[in-house]
């Protein structure tokens, strides 16, 4: 008889995450337990403020959590070289690039660096690489654009691209719709459920689109100033986790939709 074998990439174990200076802790989130599985695409919601991008940093090890662990493959992200990591996380977040005077194709062959002598010389599996990175996020006809005469739908899928050319097993997107008309974030994220499918890559990302995330996702993470749950949308819907987002005042969550709709 056939198993179903679910294999964790990244565990977190009592985590608690926020800020730490000499004099106190801010905690924005705690007791947080999540298991992230292969091949899942898994959207991160909530309100703004209540700390997805906190939350985001610390799983991907740009700051280090208050208490409890992160781990990747099984092994602690503390234990971990920073050229260890980027052999397995790759991040893209909102942040500006350094230079928009890149070609799209030089902005996608910087995920090679992890794999590149020190002079940087692609060899031709990189190439390969890059070229496959480009035709599963359709921007070969672009490749050659500055990433200055791009809009931002096409430097999001540049973004990307350059994730899928860094070939790790978990990639970590920060806001990727942000500035995105309702087509390019449905496109943008139909794009990320049709990679985790075909590369068999997870994927995780932050999104204010709860609607669009409950129709695409595997897999959500909702974090509320109570508490941070992760399950199926489905499930989520039926726990009624997804009406404590919003002060019920303005809008509601409709369980027979899976949406939300503004009170009249």
């Amino acid at each position: 008889m056939a198993t179903n074998i679910k294999h964790t990439i990244l565990e977190t174990h009592n985590l608690s995450v926020g800020y730490s200076s000499k004099k106190e802790k801010t905690v924005v989130a705690s007791n947080i337990n999540l298991q992230l599985e292969q091949g899942k695409l898994i959207g991160l919601v909530g309100a703004n403020g209540i700390g997805k991008s906190t939350l985001l940093r610390t799983l991907t090890n740009v700051q280090e959590p208050l208490t409890g662990t992160v781990s990747l493959h099984g092994e602690n992200l503390k234990n971990q070289t920073p050229s260890e990591l980027a052999q397995t996380l790759s991040v893209v977040l909102t942040e500006q690039l350094v230079s928009k005077n890149l070609t799209v194709f030089e902005l996608v062959a910087l995920g090679r660096q992890p794999y590149t002598n020190w002079i940087g010389n692609l060899t031709h599996e990189d190439y390969s690489i890059i070229n496959q990175a480009l035709k599963q996020t359709n921007i070969e006809t672009i490749q050659h654009k500055k990433c200055y005469e791009l809009s931002d739908g096409q430097l999001q899928k540049a973004m990307i691209s350059r994730a899928l050319a860094q070939d790790t097993d978990l990639i970590v997107l920060d806001e990727p719709t942000t500035h995105l008309d309702m087509y390019h974030k449905a496109y943008v994220l139909k794009l990320l459920q049709k990679l985790t499918k075909e590369t068999g890559k997870t994927i995780l990302f932050s999104s204010h689109e709860i609607d669009l995330a409950i129709q695409l996702c595997d897999h959500m993470i909702v974090m509320t100033h109570e508490q941070v749950v992760s399950d199926e949308p489905c499930n989520l819907i039926a726990q009624g986790t997804f009406e404590k987002l919003f002060p019920e005042d303005l809008i509601a969550f409709d369980n027979k939709t899976g949406s939300f709709r503004v009170n009249k």
